[in-house]
């Protein structure tokens, strides 16, 4: 009997029950289902977080910020949110002094082998963590409406996901912005082109007389995307970067003028692993935690990678639940076909062919199971994508919820049928054993 043979006649043998049959497979659908399922969300996230890292650029930039500051903003990066908030007089900035990075501290930075340049990041926010730079209490659109503003300086070398307009320019005298998308309504402008243009008013707390609020006008460049690298409100140019610390430090004592949140580091192209930790090692000598945006990224990667694992895990209980049923359903053929196994045996076939036949057909429970998953999945995706583009992931354009990789697939449905031969060898290995002359006495 040839292996051909051997695989049309294991696939006959599972339709004499076919409603055992069935619930075998969708036994083995589900397991399947829910890995295939899981593992396109993971492919799918991971490279929405791929492209825009791509996107963005700046390989050879480490953001930097102080030992104190990078303890106390671990865990949070997944916590922020740029929705727009009402302003609230109420609310005053927390101090974080201890966090800062000083002028001493960026002077012996820059002098630190294979780092280029320096410059300090100013990023302000309305939060908990308000950094030391500048503190914006609120901007005013033109609908005299006040929100609470989020915004970062623009680094050179790494991209913004612009929606309308141009980039930021850190070589003009002009004061530039670039607001994020939510804020183009909140601000009272019509849509994203009309935006571009304005002028927009944000107020700086004045750090040296509490209370005190210093306004400052800006021209409104660009309109941003939203996604997982412009989290904040919007990014400014360095002209207004530098106005607005101007504003904040004018009333400080020279001790405390400067002082930053944070600093980027133009590192030389093509460093090695070892040449990146040599040089955060050196920056932690001096009280300083370097990042990459790859490690930042991967900390996020990280995060939905630990959501997927516990779903993965479900669907592996189910494939084990799966395998069970297998076991049974080949107990049972083998059972039935007792007298069957004696004739095949007496007529000339050998143990391994009885063996084999009985291990295609638990194959074939994964096959069968397996690729019904894959079918159904795909199914999903084609519904789900659209569907979530068109609302919870509306403002991340260009996030696909669900992709698969077409060799990770294969795998999967690979293990799939691995693990149905495994659980279908005890049967087999019976089947095989069967003495053909008690065989054909079977009742």
């Amino acid at each position: 009997m040839k292996l051909l043979d051997i695989i049309k006649s294991a696939n006959a043998n599972l339709l004499r029950n076919k409603g055992r049959t069935f619930l075998t497979i969708l036994a083995v659908f589900v397991g399947s289902f829910t890995i295939i399922l899981t593992s396109g969300i993971r492919t799918g996230v991971n490279s929405y977080i791929d492209t825009q890292m791509n996107n963005a650029g700046g390989e050879n930039v480490l953001e930097i910020s102080s030992s104190a500051m990078s303890e106390a903003m671990e865990g949070s990066m997944m916590g922020g949110s740029s929705a727009p908030k009402k302003y609230d007089p109420s609310r005053s900035p927390i101090s974080t002094t201890g966090m800062a990075i000083t002028g001493e501290q960026l002077n012996k930075a820059r002098k630190i082998n294979n780092i280029e340049s320096v410059s300090p990041f100013i990023m302000t926010r309305m939060t908990s963590m308000i950094p030391i730079g500048v503190a914006i209490k609120y901007a005013v659109g033109v609908n005299g409406e006040k929100y609470e503003f989020d915004v970062r300086s623009s680094i050179d070398g790494v991209n913004l996901d612009i929606r309308e307009g141009t980039k930021l320019d850190n070589q003009t005298k002009e004061r530039q912005i670039a607001i994020g998308m939510d804020y183009v309504a909140a601000f009272g402008f019509k849509d994203d082109k009309d935006a571009i243009g304005k002028e927009l008013t944000i107020y700086v707390l004045d750090r040296g007389r509490p209370g005190k609020l210093v306004p400052i006008k800006a021209k409104i460049v660009a309109v941003l995307n939203k996604s997982i690298l412009t989290m904040s409100g919007g990014s400014v140019n360095d002209s207004l970067a530098r106005a607005m610390l101007d504003a904040a430090s004018q009333n400080l004592q020279d001790n405390f003028r400067q002082m930053y949140t944070m600093a980027t580091a133009q590192l030389k192209p093509n460093l090695s692993d070892a040449e990146l930790d040599k040089i955060k090692d050196q920056l932690k000598e001096i009280g300083l935690s370097g990042m990459t945006a790859e490690e930042e990224v991967g900390m996020i990667k990280a995060f939905f990678d630990a959501i997927i694992l516990v779903f993965t895990i479900f669907g592996g209980i189910a494939l084990l639940a799966a395998s069970i049923g297998i076991i049974n359903t080949l107990f049972m053929a083998v059972q039935e076909r007792t007298r069957e196994i004696g004739l095949m045996k007496a007529m000339g076939l050998g143990r391994s062919k009885i063996f084999l036949m009985f291990s295609i057909e638990a194959i074939s429970l994964g096959f069968w199971g397996s690729a019904l998953g894959v079918g159904v999945a795909y199914l999903v995706k084609m519904i789900l994508n659209p569907l979530a583009a068109d609302t919870f992931l509306k403002d991340l354009p260009g996030f696909n919820l669900m992709k698969f990789d077409l060799v990770l697939l294969l795998l999967l449905v690979a293990l799939v049928m691995a693990i149905a031969f495994l659980a279908g060898t005890l049967p087999a290995r019976r089947a095989a054993r069967k003495d053909p002359i008690e065989a054909l006495r079977y009742e």
